[in-house]
């Protein structure tokens, strides 16, 4: 017999029966669900619904509704540009929004029956988050607000240059109200007032205490990226607009959640430690007034993500492997009960009714598509709301599993075996590795659209596909997410290579036919593979870091290296050295394609030229391609159409000896 939640999330199921492989574009086209809010008196949950936008080349975000009563659901917000971060007011009699559709990211209100939304904000610069007041008259927001005069002459007078480290714009807080009718005529909106101020700050989050007295909010020193050990807490008193900083020392302390009787704060942090990027994110919580914080989530081995302080407790969500639960903690006790189950489920971006009852996320079970869920936070049995999967049922899909293997110092690695739909045990298949980026991201057997690797198509063809959780992935435990501490890329390659052979040993996958691909951070292991090993046939790098010493002085986020390898260049040349793709670039015989984006400010262009240039002196075979406007992301449709059909013809002819002609290699 099928389980009661099993039964609930298999409105998607997918069709294995019969059906057809889904194109590069009909991948690109399905639409898929995030950001579920449900209204304080749970008779509505919000939604954001993805889609694309051909026409535009857009991915396009719109609002919908569902009632979880009847289970009807209909679209919200539409047009060409983007509707989304929605926000109940507090007598859920209307919700707000985000969106960019006259240009800037503005605040919009809609009743949630529909109707025409109405614009309330008309930032020069736009709103980057907001949050109602608790009285629901009026919404705080934060905004950088006008570009100063100051700057405008500037720029008037001399054009446009930076001095880095200097030319920062403040992130600040702002109120406005909100009419009981909302007007027609733009020029009558409210004026907003701003509530801090300066030089001094960045703001980064903030909450609204529930007896409308105080704000809480973080902030850096600036909005540099190497500025997020400076992440504090501080209390706004709005009868004077107050400004007192409530901790001292090192950051990030961020994400400030009140209690019930607004008497305490609980916010993120990292407790001090000086390596946050692979660290243990707890929960803590301090007086209103100040004093000694008290750590709550010591015992809890993984990043716990803060949600909300409810009657019964303080919510928060974590990753567990390869799953992800929705948890509460007694902030007298400690004691921490896990909500949502079983065990393999993985639920996400949990929001509560105004008693904490019920709560709406976005879940799935093992080789489920995601859906807008609803539930009873005291009996967790969830409803779906949504029915994504249906999308899928015309297609021949693959599964996914969760395997297990020793990498060579022993750690336990774990992976997502990916097979084909026709999959027969008796045969060997070529072997494609997809490793992902972070380090600290994780993979798990939730199905998902393809985007930069068409691995519906690989299937198809005659490929298994291994996504490995290698060391430094989040969902398990702040000591293996260590374990690539001055060990990058060498760890890494040792977690690979090792579940490569447990596969090949298994009798599944052919030694022959073994290729690797990945961005960012995979796209870095990606590139470690092609220099450092002979194991595999072709690799495919995707913003990836090919040298240490180029990466960390071209980066916008120079912390990060500074804290995996321990050091600078400048202190210790060996690790850069010891951990680079360049180093051993004379080894390197692996067909290699190298992608990114021309503008990419996170993973400097230099290193993929240098890799690049590296492997053509050494006659290696090598084609870079980048992608015209786009940073680390490639986040258009048409783009990542030309990354997928760029990787199709790549192993396709150095796996299956094909030559495939696609338009986006037409002019080669």
């Amino acid at each position: 017999m099928i389980p009661k939640l099993s039964t609930l999330l298999l409105s998607g199921v997918l069709a294995w029966a019969a059906g057809t492989t889904p194109t590069i574009d009909e991948s690109l086209a399905m639409k898929s669900v995030a950001g579920a809010q449900i209204s304080p008196d749970g008779r509505y949950v919000a939604y954001i619904v993805n889609q694309t936008n051909w026409d535009d080349d857009e991915f396009v975000q719109q609002i919908w509704i569902a009632l979880p009563a009847t289970g009807e659901r209909y679209q919200l917000t539409g047009g060409k540009k983007n509707s989304n971060a929605p926000q109940w007011s507090p007598d859920s009699r209307r919700l707000a929004f985000l969106s960019d559709r006259d240009g800037k990211r503005q605040i919009y209100l809609i009743a949630p029956a529909g109707g025409e939304a109405q614009q309330l904000t008309t930032e020069d610069n736009g709103v980057s988050a907001m949050s109602w007041s608790p009285d629901g008259g009026s919404i705080v927001f934060t905004s950088t607000g006008p570009d100063a005069k100051a700057k405008k002459d500037r720029k008037e007078r001399y054009g446009d240059f930076e001095i880095i480290g200097g030319d920062y714009t403040m992130n600040h807080l702002w109120r406005v109200k909100v009419p009981s009718e909302m007007p027609a005529d733009l020029k009558q909106l409210p004026k907003p007032e701003a509530f801090t101020k300066g030089a001094d700050f960045n703001v980064s989050s903030f909450a609204c205490s529930p007896d409308g007295k105080r704000i809480a909010f973080s902030a850096t020193r600036d909005p540099d990226l190497g500025s997020q050990d400076t992440e504090q807490l501080y209390v706004l008193d709005l009868a004077d607009l107050h400004v007192r900083k409530l901790l001292n020392g090192s950051g990030p302390n961020s994400r400030p959640r009140w209690s019930p009787d607004s008497q305490q704060i609980a916010y993120t942090t990292y407790n001090g430690a000086s390596n946050f990027f692979y660290a243990n994110r707890y929960i803590a919580a301090i007086a209103a007034e100040g004093g000694a914080p008290r750590l709550l989530t010591e015992a809890f081995d993984e990043d716990a993500n803060l949600v909300d302080w409810g009657p019964d407790g303080i919510y928060f969500g974590a990753l567990q492997k390869t799953a992800e639960h929705v948890y509460r903690i007694d902030p007298r006790t400690k004691e921490i009960r896990r909500i949502s189950g079983p065990a393999d489920l993985h639920l996400a971006e949990a929001t509560f009714t105004r008693d904490h009852r019920t709560l709406a996320a976005v879940g799935a079970a093992p080789n489920r598509f995601a859906e807008v869920v609803v539930s009873s936070t005291s009996d967790f049995s969830p409803k779906t709301l949504t029915d994504m999967g249906a999308q899928w049922k015309q297609f021949h899909l693959t599964t996914r599993e969760v395997v297990e293997w020793k990498s060579s110092d022993g750690a336990a690695i774990q992976g997502i075996l990916i097979k084909p739909p026709d999959y027969d045990p008796a045969r060997k298949y070529p072997l494609l590795v997809v490793i992902h980026g972070g380090p600290t991201g994780v993979d798990t057997p939730i199905p998902s659209a393809d985007r930069y690797y068409p691995i519906e198509r690989f299937a198809a063809k005659g490929a298994l596909l291994l996504k490995v959780n290698y060391r430094g992935s989040a969902g398990y435990g702040a000591k293996f997410r260590a374990l690539n501490v001055r060990n990058l890329g060498l760890g890494d390659y040792q977690d690979v290579i090792s579940g490569v052979d447990y596969l090949i040993s298994k009798g599944l996958a052919d030694k022959d036919r073994v290729a690797a691909m990945g961005w960012s951070e995979g796209g870095y292991i990606s590139a470690f593979i092609t220099t450092y090993s002979d194991r595999f046939k072709a690799v495919s790098v995707g913003a990836g870091i090919s040298d240490w010493l180029t990466y960390y002085v071209n980066t916008d986020i120079h912390p990060f290296t500074r804290q995996y390898l321990q050091a600078t260049p400048w202190e210790d040349p060996e690790i850069y050295r010891k951990t680079s793709p360049i180093t051993y670039v004379n080894n390197a015989r692996t067909p290699t394609l190298i992608q990114q984006g021309d503008q990419d400010k996170r993973v400097p262009p230099p290193d993929s030229y240098e890799l690049y240039q590296a492997l053509k002196d050494r006659g290696v075979p090598v084609k870079l391609i980048f992608y015209k406007g786009f940073g680390h992301p490639i986040n258009k449709p048409k783009q990542q159409r030309a990354v997928m059909e760029h990787n199709y013809e790549w192993f396709s002819k150095y796996i299956w000896g094909e030559e495939v002609a696609t338009a986006a290699g037409a002019s080669q």
